[in-house]
C-alpha cells in the first residue's frame, strides 16, 4: 500500500500546471503544422492543374513564335527577290532604251535589215519587261499577305501572354484564399479540440491510468481490457460512456463541413503474443481499437467521424524492458485530428 501511494504521488507531481500549459501549446503547434502540410498538398494539387494550362499556353506561344520567325524570314527573302527583280527590270528598261535608240538610228539611215533585227530585239525586251512586271506584282501581293499573317501572329502571341499573366494572377489569388480558409479551419478545430480536452479532464479527473501525451488522451489498456484480450470490460464501458457523451455533444456543435475525426489507436508492449485468436501484437492492438470504435459508434458517435488503428509494439512511449515500461506502452489513445 505504501508503494502504491508513493507511485500515485509521483504520477500527480509528474503533471504540474505549467506542463499542462506547455502540452496545450505544443498541441496547437503540431496541429497547425499538420494542417499547413495538408493545405500545401491541396494547393499543390490546384497549382498542378494550373501548371498544365500554363504549359499548354507556353507551347502555343513557342509555336507561334517559331511561325512568326519563319514568316519574317520568308518576308525578307521575298523583299530580296523583289529588289533583284526591280534591278533586272531597270536593266531591261535601259536595254530597251538602247535598242530604241538603235531603232531610231536605223530608221534615219534607211537600213531595213538592221531595223528588222532591232525591232525583233525590242519585242523580246518588251516580253521580258511584261513578265518582270507580273512577277513584281505577285511578289508585292505575297508581301502584303505575309504582313497580314505577321500582324495576326503578333496579336495571337499578345493574347496568349495576357492569358498567361491572368492565369498566374488567378493562381496567386487562389493560393491566398486557400491559406486564409485553412487558417480559419485550424482555428476552429483548435478551439473544439481545446474544448474536448477541457471537458474530458473535468469528467475523468486526475487518474494515474489516464494521461495527456502531446495532443492525445492516453488510457492504459487495463482500463478497458484484460491481459491478452480484446473484449471490453464492464468498467471500461463505463469510461467509454463518459467519453462518448462528450464526443457526441462536440460532434453536434461542430460545423458539418469541418473535416475532423476521432482516431482511436491501439498499442501493446514488445512482448510477443502468439495465441490462436491473435497471432501478433498488431492483430491484438487493432482488435482492441476496433472494439472501442464499435462501442462508441453504438453510443451515437457518427461512424464517418471515427477510425481505428493498430500500432502493435512499434510506437512505444518507453523503450525500457521492465514492468513499468510495458505497462505504459500498453495503451489506447484518443486523438481529434483532420481527415
Amino acid at each position: 500500500m505504501a508503494l502504491s501511494r508513493s507511485h500515485r504521488r509521483e504520477e500527480v507531481n509528474f503533471w504540474p500546471g505549467f506542463v499542462d500549459a506547455l502540452s496545450t501549446m505544443l498541441i496547437g503547434i503540431v496541429f497547425l503544422l499538420s494542417v499547413f502540410v495538408l493545405g500545401q498538398f491541396f494547393l499543390s494539387q490546384e497549382i498542378s492543374g494550373r501548371d498544365t494550362v500554363l504549359d499548354r499556353l507556353n507551347r502555343q506561344i513557342s509555336e507561334l513564335s517559331d511561325l512568326l520567325a519563319l514568316e519574317r524570314s520568308s518576308g525578307k527573302e521575298a523583299k530580296d527577290s523583289l529588289a533583284l527583280l526591280q534591278s533586272s527590270l531597270a536593266s531591261e528598261q535601259a536595254e530597251r532604251a538602247r535598242v530604241q535608240g538603235l531603232l531610231d538610228g536605223a530608221a534615219r539611215t534607211n537600213a531595213p535589215t538592221q531595223l528588222a533585227e532591232t525591232q525583233k530585239a525590242l519585242d523580246a525586251e518588251k516580253q521580258l519587261s511584261a513578265k518582270a512586271q507580273a512577277t513584281v506584282e505577285l511578289v508585292n501581293q505575297q508581301i502584303v499577305a505575309m504582313r497580314r499573317q505577321l500582324a495576326a501572329l503578333e496579336e495571337a502571341i499578345g493574347a496568349a501572354e495576357a492569358k498567361d499573366k491572368e492565369s498566374q494572377a488567378r493562381i496567386s489569388e487562389l493560393g491566398s484564399r486557400l491559406n486564409v480558409a485553412l487558417a480559419q479551419r485550424v482555428q476552429e478545430l483548435a478551439r473544439y479540440r481545446s474544448d474536448f480536452f477541457g471537458r474530458l479532464r473535468q469528467v475523468l479527473g486526475t487518474r494515474p491510468d489516464i494521461r495527456v501525451v502531446g495532443d492525445r488522451f492516453v488510457f492504459q489498456s487495463e482500463v478497458f481490457f484484460d491481459a491478452g484480450q480484446a473484449v471490453l470490460k464492464p468498467e471500461g464501458r463505463g469510461e467509454l460512456d463518459k467519453l462518448g457523451a462528450i464526443i457526441a455533444d462536440l460532434a453536434r456543435e461542430m460545423p458539418p463541413d469541418l473535416p475532423w475525426i476521432l482516431r482511436v489507436d491501439g498499442h501493446t508492449d514488445n512482448r510477443p503474443i502468439r495465441s490462436q485468436q491473435f497471432p501478433s501484437n498488431w492483430s491484438l492492438s487493432t482488435a482492441r481499437a476496433v472494439a472501442v470504435v464499435e462501442y462508441l459508434v453504438s453510443k451515437g458517435i457518427p461512424a464517418d467521424r471515427i477510425a481505428a488503428t493498430g500500432f502493435g509494439e512499434f510506437q512505444p512511449l518507453d523503450v525500457a524492458n521492465n514492468d513499468d515500461a510495458w505497462r505504459r506502452n500498453r495503451r489506447i489513445e484518443f486523438k481529434i485530428t483532420e481527415r
